[in-house]
């Protein structure tokens, strides 16, 4: 059960990784990417895991703080969804430029609530 829980541990660092890694990337021309998507769906599945595995391990779980970590992901995961799809709807478009200011507010939102998401984790 060890070895589980340390795989699915890894697993959500990587996805943590992959959505911070992500908004760093773009922090100049912010957009909602890929990655971020990504990152999010493996956040979300890695976390329940985790909280399953850790559960039937009979570990002592605060659910308040998984709870509002869940919410968080689940926002982020939501956010990169919407970003992604308003970027290929305002591809087929003639005008690129849109595409930037359109998921901007959404790509920084992502990236502050995976930061926020971190803080809570560690100092809660």
């Amino acid at each position: 059960m060890t070895a589980a829980i340390d795989i699915f541990l890894i697993l959500h660092f990587i996805g943590l990784a992959a959505i911070i890694g992500s908004w760093m990337t773009v922090l100049k021309e912010p957009r909602v990417i890929p990655g971020m998507l990504h990152g999010a769906i493996l956040q979300v599945v890695s976390g329940l895991a985790l909280v399953g595995l850790n559960e039937a391990n009979d570990a002592t779980l605060n659910h308040t703080k998984v709870a509002v970590k869940l919410v968080i992901a689940v926002v982020i995961l939501v956010l990169a969804v919407v970003g992604l799809r308003q970027q290929k709807a305002t591809a087929s478009s003639e005008s690129g430029v849109a595409v930037a200011t359109n998921t901007a507010t959404l790509a920084q939102a992502i990236g502050i609530l995976a930061v926020a998401n971190v803080i809570i984790a560690v100092v809660w």
